[in-house]
C-alpha cells in the first residue's frame, strides 16, 4: 500500500485504533488526567495529556524531552526545570542570578547537556549552556546590540546551532555555533532577504526557528501585512522566503511555530495570540520544503502557538496552544481538537514520547489509550 493511498481521510478514533494495534502506547504511553465526558466510549484509544506536577509557578515556553526519564523544560523568572525520572520530581537548575530573565527557549544536546536562550532587547538576550545537568552555567552569548532581539535557537546536531534575532538593519539576524553553543558568532546578512515593515518573529514556544537534517533550517515570522516563512538549506548562509496563508496584517498575529517532517513536509501554526481575537486559518502545511504554502481545510479553532511531528504515524502531529490542544492525521490538512487545556509549547521525539509545557509551571506527558 503506498503512503498516498494510506493518507486517505479517516476518523481519529479509527486511525489511534490502528495505532493501538502497532502498541504506538509504547512510545506516548502513560495516563491521562482529564475525565471523559458522560457518555463517551471509553473502551477507544483516545489521546489525552498526563499532568506532571513542577512545583513552580513559571510560564514554560522552551520544552527539550530527551529520553524516556529526562526533559528539560525552561520560562520566565529565569526558570529552568530538569527531571530524571519521567516528570515524577523536577529540579529548579538555573544559572544563579537570572531571575529576571525569560528562557523561552531551552535545547537539550544530551541528558546532562543543554543550551538556554533568554529573550529581550539588547543584554537581555543571552545564551547560556551546561554540561553537568545544570549544577553550574557558563555564559556564552550576550547581546551587545541594543537594536537585535533574539526569539528562538534551534540546533541540527549536538555542534550546529542557530539562533535569530528580530530585524536589525531591515534583515533578520542569526547567530551561528559549531562546537555546542560554547561559542558564538553573528552571520553575514548578505544572504538574508530584507525583512517586511513590522516583521518579526514570535518567542512564544522556541519553535519560530526549526532544523530537519544537517543542514536545512526554517524560520517564521508575522506582525507584516503578510506572514512568510525563510529557508536555509547551508545552515543559515544564504536564505529564500515564501508568504504563506495564515493572517497576519497586525503585531499579534502570524506564523508562531513550525515543524518540518524531513526536508520536504512541513507544518505551520498561529494566528492571533490575543485571547479575545478570532484567528481564522490558523495552520498551513508545505510539501516542498516551504516554497509554497496552503492553508489548512479544517484548522485549529485558534490561536496556537506550538506544534510537533508525532513520532508515529508519519502524517501525524499535535499542536498546543492557551485554548486547547488538536491533533492532525493527515500531515495538517485536517485538525481535531482533543484537549482544552492550556499550553504553550510541545515537543516529540522517538524515545522520550510527546510533552508539552505552558503556564503556572504546566509540564504533561501525551497518552493513547
Amino acid at each position: 500500500m503506498s503512503l498516498r493511498s494510506f493518507m486517505r481521510p479517516l476518523s481519529v478514533l479509527s486511525v489511534l485504533s490502528v495505532l493501538s494495534v502497532v502498541s504506538v502506547s509504547s512510545v506516548l504511553c502513560v495516563t491521562t488526567a482529564n475525565a471523559a465526558p458522560a457518555g463517551a466510549d471509553t473502551s477507544a484509544p483516545r489521546l489525552g495529556w498526563d499532568v506532571r506536577p513542577t512545583g513552580v509557578t513559571s510560564r514554560l515556553r522552551g520544552l527539550s524531552p530527551v529520553s524516556h526519564d529526562v526533559v528539560w523544560a525552561s520560562g520566565s523568572e529565569g526558570t529552568v526545570l530538569r527531571t530524571a525520572d519521567g516528570g515524577r520530581t523536577w529540579s529548579k537548575v538555573g544559572p544563579p542570578g537570572t531571575e529576571a530573565l525569560q528562557f523561552r527557549d531551552v535545547e537539550a544536546l544530551g541528558p546532562r547537556e543543554a543550551v538556554i536562550l533568554s529573550i529581550g532587547q539588547g543584554a537581555d538576550s543571552r545564551v547560556y549552556r551546561t554540561g553537568d545537568a545544570g549544577r553550574t552555567w557558563a555564559e556564552t552569548f550576550r547581546n551587545d546590540d541594543p537594536a537585535a532581539f533574539y526569539d528562538c535557537l534551534a540546533f541540527f546536531d549536538h555542534r550546529h546551532g542557530l539562533a535569530m534575532s528580530d530585524p536589525v538593519d531591515g534583515r533578520f539576524r542569526i547567530l551561528s555555533t559549531d562546537d555546542g553553543g560554547r561559542s558564538w558568532r553573528v552571520l553575514p546578512s548578505e544572504g538574508m532577504p530584507p525583512a517586511l515593515p513590522g516583521e518579526a518573529g514570535f518567542a512564544a514556544s522556541g519553535q519560530c526557528l526549526t532544523t530537519s537534517g544537517g543542514r536545512d533550517v526554517w524560520l517564521a515570522t508575522g506582525g507584516a501585512d503578510r506572514s512568510r516563512v525563510f529557508h536555509s538549506a547551508d545552515r543559515g548562509l544564504t536564505w529564500t522566503v515564501s508568504d504563506t496563508p495564515v493572517p497576519a496584517a497586525d503585531p499579534a498575529r502570524g506564523v508562531f511555530a513550525l515543524a518540518f517532517r524531513g526536508p520536504r513536509h512541513g507544518i505551520a501554526v498561529g494566528g492571533d495570540y490575543r485571547p479575545d481575537q478570532q484567528s481564522p486559518m490558523a495552520a498551513a502545511l508545505t510539501r516542498d520544503g516551504g516554497r509554497t504554502w496552503r492553508a489548512s481545510a479544517a484548522a485549529p479553532p485558534a490561536y496556537r502557538s506550538g506544534v510537533s511531528w508525532l513520532p508515529f504515524p508519519p502524517f501525524a502531529a499535535v499542536a498546543v496552544g492557551p485554548s486547547g490542544s488538536d491533533v492532525t492525521l493527515t500531515s495538517g490538512r485536517t485538525w481535531t481538537t482533543f484537549d482544552t487545556g492550556s499550553f504553550d509549547t510541545v515537543s516529540c521525539t522517538v524515545r522520550a514520547g510527546c510533552w508539552a509545557s505552558g503556564e503556572q509551571g504546566r509540564v504533561a506527558r501525551l497518552r493513547l489509550g
